[in-house]
């Protein structure tokens, strides 16, 4: 199979860059998130993951993929696929309003960029949360981590993180 681009953007900020998705080492998920391009919501910023910027979405696969190419140590450039439950999203310390968009669904899709280093996906209130990496960044890293600071340091309020083919 030939290499598959995709863009992804910080709407309201005007930055983007490209990835490659994985194909041999998460096809299932790969094949997931293709079919169901273009994608976009809220962005969030990580508060325990550290340099992850992250959207929540309606489950989009007919089945969600299994856990392919995991890890709980993502690298600069990495985007990562999680699946979680309603109960999982549902407190207020981690930033999820009653008013947030995945509030009601059963599950919901999380598609996250990390950006810089020395992240951990540690949970201190379930554990580790291994995602799965299905993309990475191949072009535009810099820049795209310049606007997520300015995202952590002027709040995510009003912008939107897409994804669309490229």
């Amino acid at each position: 199979m030939a290499d598959r681009y995709m863009t992804v953007a910080l709407n309201k900020r005007g930055v983007e860059c490209t990835a490659r998705l994985l194909y041999d080492k998460a096809p299932l998920t790969c094949a997931a998130v293709w079919d169901a391009l273009p994608l976009a919501g809220d962005v969030y910023h990580a508060k325990y993951a550290r340099n992850e910027i992250y959207a929540l979405l309606p489950t989009f696969a007919e089945q969600e993929p299994p856990l392919e190419n995991p890890t709980v140590t993502p690298i600069p450039g990495d985007l990562c696929y999680f699946t979680f439950t309603d109960v999982q999203l549902g407190t207020a310390s981690y930033g999820y309003e009653s008013g947030a968009a995945h509030r009601g669904r059963t599950t919901v899709v999380d598609l996250a960029l990390f950006y810089e280093r020395n992240n951990l996906l540690l949970n201190g209130d379930t554990g580790w949360v291994p995602g799965i990496v299905w993309g990475t960044v191949v072009d535009g890293l810099e820049e795209m981590a310049a606007a997520c600071q300015d995202l952590w340091r002027t709040g995510a309020a009003g912008e939107t993180l897409s994804f669309r083919r490229a």
